[in-house]
């Protein structure tokens, strides 16, 4: 079997979703950190966004089961634990996908700039725990919607 490129494997795991918010793949999330190949070895380096995080192991098998799906069987992930994961390792696109489906992304100033859903910058905080470790629970003062906040980390 020919070995794909670094590249290409980047692309696949590009494809495999965060299994606590799907619209952002692992790799918007900046949770994988290298890719490369030792021999026909294909090592795949992640950064969970915690260490405790409880979608660990659940994102291992994801990227085993996505480059196996591809014809890759001889895999090999590490975890890497530092540096620790910050959401400055988020892309762009990443924000913009979670404001799109309605979750603030993460913001320097240790909150949301503005609603996810009508856009208003007029919003409290509800709670500082929201449906997972990374989130935080907020409200527009305008539209009354709650949204989940991603916490800056």
């Amino acid at each position: 079997m020919t070995l794909p490129s670094t590249d290409q494997v980047w692309d696949w795991l590009h494809q495999v979703p965060d299994p606590e918010i799907p619209v952002i793949s692992l790799t918007d999330l900046g949770i994988i950190r290298d890719v490369a190949f030792e021999g026909e070895t294909c090592v795949v380096t992640v950064t969970p966004t915690y260490s405790g995080c409880p979608a660990t192991s659940i994102i291992n098998l994801d990227i085993e089961t996505a480059l196996r799906d591809h014809g890759l069987r001889d895999i090999e992930l590490r975890r890497q634990l530092s540096p620790a994961w910050t959401t400055d390792w988020m892309t762009q696109e990443g924000r913009d996908k979670l404001a799109a489906y309605g979750i603030a992304p993460p913001q320097p100033a240790g909150g949301p700039d503005k609603c996810p859903h009508c856009g208003s910058h007029h919003v409290e905080r509800l709670s500082q725990f929201g449906s997972t470790p990374c989130k935080a629970q907020w409200r527009c003062t305008d539209c009354l919607e709650p949204f989940d906040y991603f916490k800056c980390i």
